[in-house]
């Protein structure tokens, strides 16, 4: 971990693509080590090849090498794999009421694309777990619901992603023009998902994304 700290430590000071400029004392301090355990850690980080170290005069230069970085994002991915797993963590808030105008209007499509005769009318979900619904997302196949004009009014694509939440099939919609923040998510379900779920503002809700083959 304290190997992990010193290298981040390096790569915010900007240690990437060139040498910084650094002193031992000023990274003991900073992530709380003593002197002595940042120089070994340094001396061992260079050894292995993750860093480049360079000492001219009394000031020392450190770039995290090609094989550092390769480091950083191999674990980087390994943590994302790990954490991000479709899991979607948020809680129940109310709309502003749009949900049912639009769900109406793309119901036969929805039943087409989907499988499912929409109940009309969208849950809300304030996203908790991930920071947004599109890091819960990235990894799925969405199923796009594409869009019509209908009495001179255009309706835009619609990317649905299937979840399940407590059992009961859904999908997440993200339709082409949307004014949610990415934290707020959209979820379709045959059913009216508050009274099947018993679910108000402010209860926890799981979503479990569907992966497509």
């Amino acid at each position: 971990m304290k190997r992990l700290k010193i290298m981040l430590s390096l790569a915010k000071k900007g240690a990437i693509g060139e040498k910084k400029k650094i002193t031992v004392r000023g990274l003991a301090n900073e992530l709380g080590f003593s002197p002595q355990t940042v120089l070994r850690i340094l001396d061992e980080l260079e050894g292995e090849g993750l860093i480049v170290k360079e000492i001219i005069g009394r000031k020392t230069y450190v770039e995290i090498s090609e094989n550092g970085l390769k480091f950083l994002e191999e674990l980087c991915d390994e943590i994302y794999d790990v954490v991000y797993q479709g899991i979607i963590i948020g809680e129940v808030i109310s709309g502003i009421g749009e949900g049912a105008y639009y769900v109406r209007h793309y119901a036969h499509l929805i039943e087409e694309y989907l499988g499912f005769t929409p109940y009309p009318g969208t849950l809300n979900v304030r996203v908790i777990f991930p920071k947004t619904i599109f890091d819960a997302l990235c990894g799925a196949k969405p199923i796009t619901i594409p869009g019509f004009t209908k009495e001179g009014r255009t309706f835009g694509d619609v990317k649905a992603y299937r979840v399940m939440i407590d059992g009961v099939e859904g999908a997440v919609v993200i339709p082409s023009r949307t004014i949610h923040p990415p934290r707020i998510a959209e979820v379709i379900s045959p059913v009216y998902l508050r009274k099947e779920l018993n679910l108000k503002d402010g209860s926890k809700i799981t979503l479990k994304v569907v992966k497509l083959k």
